[in-house]
């Protein structure tokens, strides 16, 4: 099992981007979610990285990244994305996104069709109205001044602390309770809880998301896709998965059951097996290089 995944950082646009790198070969880059950090992938990452060069990014405004007070948009962030792959050196990638990410992936194959190989979405954003009361109350105004009262670094390591105590007799909390908790701590940090506000805003509003690929997802046709979903998803329902895999012709659909939001960390051997099983099955020979302005992949971002 591949074990060394080197941890960087690199300047772009005067701004620092953090990521994970492991493995060699054909590329796939993995990209969270809100308020995550390229962390989330590290039940996966050492498996991927035995058959591919798997590249996870924090996203600008998460993680170790800056955070800088800019533009959060879809579009921005998919271009950071392009950034780092070029100043890596690699060309041509496998998309995988989780969540927020998943918007990101989508805007990304849009924006770069000739750099995307396949399009993996994991519970992705930017694929229909309906998400989560929370996340949409905290669009609204004020949401600013009640988020420090709320997210206190104190709270989050106690229970940090408490997950270990369990994990240490034996009990593992649910991976799906570990990554929201990791979420929530992140934003004990002003300039994250910040960035957070500002990544939200962009895609969300009262209302629900507002940022979608809906309409245009048939466009995706020539570019492999595959979609993970977990059935008790309580953040964006597991009935815009297979409304996406009716939307875009000769997409795969896998639904993971009893597993929520986080299928790559609540059961991350599946996961793995059928990520390898479509990268191993499926071609990148034309995703990229066929696309034009008229078959170009989904833009959620318009």
């Amino acid at each position: 099992m591949v074990s060394d995944i080197e941890l960087g950082q690199i300047a772009l646009h005067g701004h620092e981007m953090s990521y994970r790198r492991a493995g060699s070969g054909p590329v796939i880059v993995m990209i969270h979610g809100m308020a995550g950090s390229s962390t989330t992938w590290r039940f996966v990452m050492p498996t991927l990285a035995e058959h591919f060069t798997i590249v996870a990014p924090d996203l600008v405004g998460h993680g170790q990244s800056a955070k800088p007070r800019g533009d959060y948009s879809l579009g921005a962030l998919a271009s950071s994305v392009r950034d780092l792959l070029v100043e890596l050196g690699h060309e041509r990638a496998t998309l995988v996104g989780q969540s927020l990410g998943g918007g990101v992936a989508m805007q990304f194959a849009y924006q770069f069709p000739e750099r995307a190989e396949r399009l993996v979405l994991v519970s992705s954003g930017g694929l229909g109205e309906d998400v989560a009361l929370l996340l949409r109350l905290l669009t609204l105004p004020g949401a600013e001044y009640v988020l420090p009262v709320t997210c206190q670094r104190w709270a989050h390591d106690a229970g940090a602390t408490v997950f270990g105590w369990l994990r240490g007799i034996g009990l593992r909390p649910g991976a799906h309770l570990e990554e929201m908790w990791e979420s929530y701590g992140s934003l004990a940090d002003a300039p994250t809880r910040a960035a957070f506000l500002q990544t939200l805003r962009s895609v969300v509003d009262v209302a629900g998301q507002r940022v979608s690929a809906t309409d245009r997802l048939h466009l995706a046709g020539e570019l492999p896709t595959l979609v993970v979903w977990g059935d008790r998803d309580n953040i964006i329902p597991v009935q815009q998965a297979y409304e996406t895999q009716t939307a875009i012709p000769g997409s795969r659909l896998e639904i993971f059951r009893g597993v929520g939001h986080f299928p790559h960390c609540e059961d991350p051997e599946r996961f793995c097996d059928v990520l390898l099983d479509f990268m191993h099955s499926t071609s990148s020979e034309t995703a990229g290089s066929s696309a034009s302005e008229s078959r170009r992949p989904p833009n959620p971002n318009r």
